[in-house]
């Protein structure tokens, strides 16, 4: 009698587990829908001067004002041509779940004059696009 009752509470655990994963893996995927659609509205650089490197990011509404078929030209291109521009500087930090994401820590200014390369950059994490 008692090998029942533990093969019963077996199978109960057994069937909460496999619950609990079904609804895990529901709330994952819009989740990681959604990091995939914000990844693609930002697009990461690296900007090199000669004392650091810093990630930044520009939104698709800001790529498409850049013009250019080649991110990286055209927003050299800008930079040199104002001297100057506005943009996210992004980080590693942690997502709403505790997760890793890149996200927009704050707006700097950079400065064609400090400028050595730009080059695309590619996240490991996803990416938050910045709060309008």
């Amino acid at each position: 009698m008692t090998t029942l009752i533990l093969r019963a509470a077996s199978r109960r655990r057994l069937l909460a587990g496999f619950a609990a994963g079904l609804v895990a893996a529901t709330v994952a995927v819009p989740a990681m829908a959604n990091a995939q659609s914000a990844t693609a509205a930002v697009t990461l650089f690296n900007v090199v001067s000669p004392r650091d490197t810093m990630v930044i990011g520009l939104t698709a509404a800001e790529m498409s004002a850049l013009g250019g078929s080649n991110p990286t030209e055209a927003l050299a291109r800008k930079i040199a041509a104002d001297g100057q521009m506005t943009v996210w500087h992004y980080v590693v930090g942690r997502g709403e779940g505790g997760s890793l994401v890149m996200a927009p820590a704050d707006k700097v200014a950079l400065m064609a004059a400090g400028i050595v390369r730009i080059e695309s950059y590619r996240s490991a994490h996803p990416v938050v696009a910045p709060r309008s």
